[in-house]
């Protein structure tokens, strides 16, 4: 399996926070992530998978802390604390630029020594800390993060292998024919750009995506190394994995070329008891007013109001997911719990403030690493993108009783291998030159 781990604060659960000992007084603190990121490395673990957004809600600022830490400053931070373990930082396609971005991944990569990476997003809301244009719609954001992850892949290759010479005895640093300009003519970006220092040991830093829209399939099939899927049941992520892999073989990619990693938030106890004793502890903890609200924004054109709380809302309440400007792959994940599975109001509600959509298993560890084990083995992703749902503790959950239970079933390594992240996720090497 390939792993990742996915810091979020003080956890993904709304009301982690709330608990004893979550730390949340430190979650803006070095010190708070470096103890994660030290668990991480020691289990062995691919990467950290940094999120970030722009977007604050007034309406859930009242019970849950927003956005934490800036995802490349953090992964900056943490490049100093650890020698082995990939850094994922999370920017937006439709909030910054793509020279920008280059530069500061490609600094990334040089100071960790070739374990940066970037999780591209296209965001759907804060566009008013930007300006007070509206946001873009869906199809135009896709359009500009195709642009902009062609250009900047365009920028990561215009050095050649042998552009820095270091002779100093001729007193030549670096050779300008081995640089090359970077002229591109986009519908939505028109620059001549030059970069001005040379690729990290990676050539490029490994590209992370997420999204089951058709564009963002598509955008991952070109350009990913490592999807982040939203994959609550086996078969949707089995539908989901085989969908992808053959799109990237139709963008002239090997399906070796990218790592499909579901989501995945366990809940994992000495026994199954005390696992769904937790759940229940986290669960009894949430406003449920104020889920309303969240549960409402991801599901724009549904009237949840018109239901009781108790009620499944029908088939027919749910707009096409083509008029979503929202995550559309939230949107359907609700859909699908609601249509197929008759889930209650309060029930998604639940799994919302739980896990964003993403697969919850809970029980004792040996039960987590069977469902694990059981959608590995056929055929529901390359590995897990795991986050906690609580921490500090919920990390020590992960990293020293799950990873070893799978280290002992053979499913996981138990040593970092040679070079870096793109090595250790078994992608082949990018080429410098253009």
């Amino acid at each position: 399996m390939v792993i990742g781990l996915l810091l979020n604060g003080s956890g993904i659960h709304q009301a982690a926070w709330r608990r004893p000992g979550s730390r949340i007084e430190d979650a803006y603190s070095l010190p708070f992530y470096r103890d994660a990121a030290a668990a991480a490395e020691r289990a062995k673990i691919h990467l950290l998978f940094l999120a970030d957004s722009p977007i604050h809600s007034q309406a859930l600022f009242p019970v849950r802390p927003l956005r934490y830490l800036e995802a490349i400053t953090l992964a900056g931070a943490l490049a100093a604390s650890t020698d082995r373990i990939g850094l994922v930082a999370t920017a937006s396609t439709t909030f910054t630029e793509p020279y920008n971005i280059v530069r500061q991944l490609n600094s990334l990569d040089h100071l960790s020594g070739g374990r940066a990476g970037w999780n591209m997003v296209t965001s759907y809301g804060g566009a008013s800390n930007f300006s007070r244009a509206e946001i873009l719609d869906h199809s135009m954001r896709h359009r500009r993060a195709h642009e902009y992850a062609d250009l900047v892949c365009r920028l990561w290759a215009s050095w050649d292998a042998d552009a820095v010479v270091l002779d100093r005895t001729a007193g030549v640093y670096g050779d300008p024919a081995k640089v090359h300009q970077v002229s591109y003519d986009g519908q939505v970006f028109q620059v001549d750009a030059m970069l001005n220092m040379p690729p990290g040991p990676q050539g490029r830093p490994v590209i992370a995506q997420a999204g089951t829209s058709e564009s963002g399939k598509n955008l991952a099939a070109r350009y990913a190394d490592v999807v982040y899927a939203v994959s609550p049941t086996l078969p949707e992520a089995q539908e989901y994995y085989r969908d992808l892999k053959s799109r990237t073989v139709a963008a002239g990619r090997s399906p070796e070329d990218i790592k499909i990693l579901p989501g995945v938030s366990p809940v994992i106890g000495e026994s199954e008891a005390e696992a769904r004793a937790m759940n229940r502890e986290l669960n009894d903890l949430i406003d449920f007013g104020i889920g309303f609200q969240q549960l409402q924004e991801l599901l724009p054109g549904v009237d949840l109001a018109a239901y009781d709380l108790d009620e499944a809302p029908p088939a027919e309440a749910f707009p096409d997911v083509s008029t979503v400007q929202v995550m559309q792959s939230r949107y359907e994940v609700y859909r699908y719990m609601a249509v197929e599975e008759r889930r209650t109001i309060r029930q998604m509600i639940e799994f919302n403030c739980t896990a964003g959509g993403h697969h919850s298993p809970v029980g004792a560890v040996e039960q987590v690493a069977d469902e694990l084990e059981h959608r590995f083995r056929n055929g529901g992703g390359d590995g897990y993108n795991i986050s906690a749902l609580y921490m500090p503790e919920g990390i020590n959950r992960i990293t020293d009783m799950l990873v070893p239970e799978l280290q002992r079933r053979g499913l996981f390594r138990t040593e970092y291998a040679d070079g870096t992240l793109r090595d250790n996720l078994g992608l082949s090497p990018v080429a410098v030159p253009r």
